[in-house]
């Protein structure tokens, strides 16, 4: 089974890596772009057909190790 997981800043965190790169497409004539704001995109695989398993044990890695859960939120989609 696939999953597809994307983490973000939370709204009320602060994304300096998400201004620069707006201030970047500002200088190069972009000046349509409003906020940005940069994340993270994994995909993995996941040795089991157990849906609800799967589901769990993603949460369980997202909490521990791929995304900061203090300054991050996380989302996944499973596929198959």
């Amino acid at each position: 089974m696939k999953a597809k997981v994307y983490v973000t800043i939370k709204e009320n965190v602060l994304d300096p890596q998400g201004n620069a790169v707006q201030g970047a497409l500002h200088t190069l004539g972009f000046s349509e772009v409003g906020q940005v704001r940069i994340g993270k995109y994994l995909e993995v695989e996941l040795d089991t057909n157990d849906r609800a398993q799967a589901e769990e044990r993603l949460k369980v890695m997202c909490e521990k190790l791929l995304a900061n859960t203090v300054v991050e939120d996380y989302r996944f989609e499973l596929e198959g």
